[in-house]
């Protein structure tokens, strides 16, 4: 992995160690949010409804170093369902250094799900030590809610939908300054349309896909500009790109 930008280096980069030493100050009494999405070339996002196919060795390195930096992941039921989410559980190393930074041992898994449609059996629930916090609305199914009660902890944060907003007031209030969107697309596009992302990661890959895959957001966005984003750093590694921007109002200290 090299870099390309702000300053272009002939060194490879530790990246969970530059990644570590990224600024994400809280926001506004909330946590900073942030994401981590891959697309090809021409901005597909999925191969047959998963992306693994877009990915390699770097965009491993890069996921798994944003994922140790994260108190919380976010993350909408259909991509938990379609890439059959586990617990986000760290190596003993990366253990280590979040203690020092005075993190959790592992990031929490949020799960944002309005009809609650989880299969129990998924290997999320697996461990009784990390349990999911599933981000639901008030109007969902009550029997679909006493189920999940026992392997999770759910929130209601909104009455017909989950409202992003309350979403992050409720991680907040559980001690988590660093959100990190895992997506899928219609859940960052609503994470856009509130305001609410402070630093956009999207590693672009050498494929061409064509066809309807989606982008990396989507949904209805309210009138008025688009956001402003600052471009922060650029790394590459075998002919993927590794790019960071952050919201022009944040204060990125980079």
């Amino acid at each position: 992995m090299l870099q390309l930008f702000p300053t272009a280096g002939d060194q490879p980069i530790d990246v969970r160690a530059a990644v570590a030493a990224e600024s994400r100050p809280g926001r506004d009494g909330r946590p900073w949010l942030y994401t981590n999405m891959i697309a090809s070339a021409d901005g597909g996002t999925a191969v047959d409804g998963l992306s693994g196919q877009l990915g390699g060795p770097g965009d491993k390195t890069v996921f798994a170093a944003l994922r140790s930096v994260a108190d919380a992941i976010l993350v909408g039921a259909a991509t938990v369902r379609e890439e059959r989410y586990r617990p986000p559980n760290q190596s003993d190393e990366i253990v280590a250094e979040r203690r020092e930074r005075g993190q959790a041992p592992h990031p929490r898994l949020a799960i944002v799900t309005r009809s609650l449609d989880l299969d129990l059996e998924l290997p999320l629930f697996d461990d009784p030590k990390n349990r999911p916090l599933i981000l639901t609305a008030s109007s969902a199914p009550p029997e679909r809610k006493a189920a999940l009660d026992e392997r999770a902890e759910v929130l209601e944060v909104g009455e017909d939908g989950v409202e992003p907003s309350a979403a992050l007031a409720a991680l907040a209030e559980r001690g988590v300054a660093t959100v990190l969107s895992e997506g899928g697309p219609s859940l960052n596009g609503q994470l856009i349309a509130a305001g609410l992302v402070d630093e956009w990661n999207l590693s672009l890959s050498p494929r061409l896909l064509g066809g309807d895959s989606r982008r990396a957001a989507v949904g209805h966005l309210p009138g008025g500009p688009p956001e402003a984003m600052g471009l922060s750093r650029v790394w590459t590694d075998d002919d993927f790109l590794f790019c960071r921007w952050v919201r022009d109002d944040a204060v990125a200290g980079d």
